[in-house]
Parts: structure tokens; C-alpha cells; sequence
């Protein structure tokens, strides 16, 4: 049997300490089971709050304000700041929530890296970039 959607990623429902918008970089912690990142370099990144799965896990755990999709892995936007080229490596920005190209020479490992930028992003603002976002745990 085949199956296929319209969207590209795995998420499932997790309890959130406050209201996420598409594309919030997340850690497991705050209040309740997920809180967004605000930390450089983060070894404790999720996943990323989806806002159109493709495959829904746990999805009568309560709503999109209460309990947000967090893609596990599959493509989708993530909020980024800074500049991104395609191909670069995301991990967690010092800007709550958002993720920021590694830099060449850092010193980083599978813990800090939520995915990979599958476009570009040329101003040093806060926007949205497709992603290949991948959990791990």
C-alpha cells in the first residue's frame, strides 16, 4: 500500500507553555512539555512547531495553541535569523525561538543541529527558510 500528502514532514502533538507560530525552534522544558529556544548553541534543540504536517501523531492531544505539532523530521519552514545559504546547518540562535546558520570552523555536534537549510536567505533579519529538519535525541 502507498501512501502519500500534500506536506512533508513527521510531527506529533506536544503541551506548549505558551502559543507558537510555524516554524519556532524548540527545546523539551518550561512549564509544560515544550518551550521555545533562546540559547546559542543549544544541545537541547527538539524540533520545530509545524503548522501543516504531513503525518500527524498524537493529534487529539488538544489544539494548535495548546498542544502545537512539532515536525520530528521531514521538511518544513523554520524561523531563522541572520543570513542562510542553502546547504548551511541550523542550530539555535541567541533569538528566542529561532534558528541561525552554524559558522564555518564552529564547534558543533549532531545535539546542536536542527537541519538543513534547503534555501537561501540573503538580509540579516528574522524570516522563514524551507528546512530538512531532522530530531536528535
Amino acid at each position: 500500500t502507498a501512501t502519500s500528502a500534500q506536506y512533508a514532514d513527521i510531527a506529533e502533538r506536544f503541551a506548549a507553555d505558551a502559543p507558537m507560530t510555524e516554524g519556532a525552534v524548540v527545546m523539551l522544558g518550561g512549564a509544560q512539555e515544550i518551550t521555545e529556544t533562546g540559547e546559542e548553541l543549544s544541545d537541547q534543540v527538539f524540533g520545530v512547531i509545524s503548522s501543516k504536517p504531513a503525518y500527524m501523531m498524537n493529534a487529539g492531544a488538544g489544539n494548535n495553541q495548546s498542544h502545537p505539532f512539532v515536525a520530528m523530521t521531514g521538511r518544513t519552514p523554520v524561523r531563522v535569523t541572520g543570513v542562510v545559504n542553502k546547504g548551511d546547518r541550523l542550530v539555535s540562535s541567541s533569538v528566542k525561538g529561532t534558528a541561525r546558520a552554524a559558522k564555518t570552523g564552529e564547534s558543533i555536534n549532531p545535539f546542536h543541529v536542527i537541519g538543513r537549510a534547503l534555501e537561501s536567505k540573503s538580509d540579516t533579519g528574522i524570516g522563514m527558510v524551507n528546512c530538512f529538519v531532522q530530531a536528535n535525541n
